[in-house]
């Protein structure tokens, strides 16, 4: 019998440490050559780690939640042969794939993009449900993305109360908050509720350590506008409506064309400051980073050279962008890069928000929601579709004037879209 350590590899990410956020396996457990036994988290995406050898697993290098250096053991398996200093070598370096795995416990599912501000995506039919049998021997209903949930957790469907036919997420949530004991009833009911502690790990980890970071060493502030899109809703519908076969549009692409037209006027917006080296980049490219709400949390995928698409390109790399993060199947270089970021709340957006820059960038475009209020033309009160944008700026590179003249811009452009087509 040989002990095999098995060392967390060099990701090629230019990492230092990667984030436990999932076991495959346990101590006693026996294990396949190439079978999964973790998923490590980087800044970017999740990493499957599959075994190099067949054996036992004897030693693991820590909990969920937990820091691994490159190079540290991650697992340590007892093979049934023997390993020389070079067999060991040649057995590494180990292959990994990049890809985006479900959410952990402390992750909220939220969607939060609507028709009028974020990318539509053809949603796919509900999938079947399927029975899972209970420790009381009753079949439990549930999708199977409940199911795959649940079973991540460790929780027995047969053990969540549901007011309805099946399981939902909902159920679970308040399973993980409140446990099964008497004071459990499902979500719907107003009583008192036992205090749940979370461990915050995971994606949403890196989303608090992110916007902290953002918050405490950049100086945000925000400019707020409102911008009348009356004559540009009626745009985008005689477009739909003579789309052919090309996706349909909503507001982003016709936000990010003005965006791109705007841009070459206020260099300092579409601009990464390192602030370490104490140099500020403005970019000629716009690689927009579009925020996407996701069961994971929150994802940036990144369309790339922006300027260069028209508005139909921009719809069909939006939906195709969206639906790959939302799936976990978007890639490392997909959510990096970006040079500016456009965020939505959608329905939820509000009178005003007041969006945190997604550091390094400087910048962060934040449209709300659009709602329908009279207002005076002349001596006349005419209907009219109104939208407020909000800009977060880095005060340390883009004074209020520069903001304040870039979203002035903006509002000439979407108030006049004649201007978004013209050369």
């Amino acid at each position: 019998m040989a002990r095999f350590t098995f060392k967390l590899p060099d990701i090629g990410e230019g990492i230092s440490e990667a984030e436990i956020v999932t076991w495959h396996v346990a101590v006693g457990d026996h294990v396949a050559e190439d079978q999964q036994i973790a998923d490590m988290m980087t800044d970017k995406a999740t990493v499957e780690m599959e075994s190099p050898v067949s054996g036992k697993v004897i030693e693991l290098a820590g909990e969920v939640g937990d820091q691994i250096a490159i190079g540290a053991m991650l697992v340590v398996i007892e093979t049934d042969g023997d390993f020389s200093a070079e067999e060991a070598a040649a057995i590494g370096p180990v292959e990994t794939e990049l890809k985006m795995v479900p959410a952990s416990a402390a992750q909220e599912e939220v969607t939060a993009q609507d028709e009028a501000e974020t990318p539509e995506v053809e949603e796919p039919e509900s999938p079947p449900l399927h029975s899972s049998p209970s420790e009381k021997g009753n079949a439990v209903l549930a999708s199977p993305a409940v199911r795959a949930r649940a079973a991540d957790l460790g929780i027995d469907l047969g053990q969540v109360k549901t007011d309805g036919d099946r399981v939902r997420h909902a159920d679970l949530d308040a399973y993980l908050r409140y446990g099964s004991g008497e004071g459990y009833h499902p979500p719907h009911a107003s009583r008192a509720r036992a205090d749940q502690p979370v461990k915050v790990i995971g994606m949403r980890r890196r989303i608090a350590e992110n916007m902290a970071a953002s918050k405490r060493a950049i100086p945000h502030f925000t400019y707020v506008d409102e911008i009348d899109v009356t004559e540009l809703e009626r745009v985008r519908a005689d477009l739909n409506n003579n789309r052919g076969g090309r996706p349909k549009l909503t507001m982003l692409p016709l936000m990010i064309v003005a965006i791109c037209r705007a841009i070459p006027d206020f260099p300092m917006i579409n601009a990464r400051y390192d602030d370490e080296a104490g140099v500020v980049t403005r970019h000629g490219a716009v690689h927009l980073g579009m925020a996407t709400q996701t069961e994971a949390g929150l994802m940036v995928p990144v369309i790339r050279d922006a300027q260069d698409r028209n508005v139909w390109q921009l719809a069909s790399e939006i939906g195709r962008l969206a639906e790959a993060a939302r799936s976990g199947k978007a890639t490392s270089a997909e959510l990096s890069g970006s040079t500016l970021t456009v965020t939505s709340l959608g329905p939820l957006g509000g009178i005003a928000t007041t969006p945190v820059i997604n550091r390094p960038e400087v910048a962060i475009i934040g449209p709300n929601k659009i709602v329908e209020r009279p207002v005076f033309v002349g001596d006349d009160i005419v209907r009219a579709k109104l939208m407020n944008l909000s800009i977060s700026c880095d005060h340390r590179v883009v004074d209020g004037w520069d903001a304040a003249s870039f979203v002035q811009a903006l509002k000439k452009l979407l108030e006049t879209p004649v201007l978004l087509f013209a050369d």
